[in-house]
């Protein structure tokens, strides 16, 4: 799910959490008069003004969470975008690579240049250790670059 959809969600439960808010405050603002005989002056008037408060503070810091995932930008999309035109330009030398090296290149340029190594692994059917070591011929020859993104690697092919 993008950012932008996760914060309409969250700005739209925090609007629904501050309505039973609201609900709730007005019950119970119903039942302390019905069972308080000291009036305005009980002190129960109090705490619920206190629960209400900070339960709006709850929802509003929710709801600002909600508006600044709305608002960022996603990163990882502009390097993928950045590869995908770079990549039309060159036409690699595939002589000396074997038919695995050979289908990393073509599943690379499916994928419009960029691939996640974990998900080139399984598509393979090759282990880490094989993948590592092909990654680093193929980064020897200088055809794909391997860029670190959190646990994983993304493979791009270079230009």
């Amino acid at each position: 799910m993008r950012n932008k959809n996760v914060g309409y969600l969250i700005v739209g439960i925090s609007i629904l959490i501050g309505v039973v808010i609201f609900l709730f405050n007005s019950g119970l603002k119903d039942i302390v008069d019905e069972t308080c005989d000291h009036g305005l002056t009980c002190t129960m008037y109090d705490t619920i003004s206190l629960q209400t408060n900070l339960s709006l503070v709850i929802a509003g810091l929710i709801f600002l969470i909600g508006l600044f995932l709305i608002f960022s930008k996603e990163h990882e999309r502009v390097v993928v975008k950045t590869v995908k035109e770079k990549l039309k330009k060159k036409n690699y030398d595939l002589s000396g690579l074997d038919l695995v090296e050979k289908k990393v290149i073509e599943i690379l340029r499916r994928e419009g240049g960029a691939f996640f190594q974990s998900s080139l692994m399984e598509e393979l059917g090759v282990g880490k250790v094989k993948m590592t070591r092909m990654m680093d011929k193929l980064e020897a020859k200088q055809i794909v670059e391997r860029k670190r993104r959190g646990m994983n690697n993304i493979i791009v092919l270079r230009n």
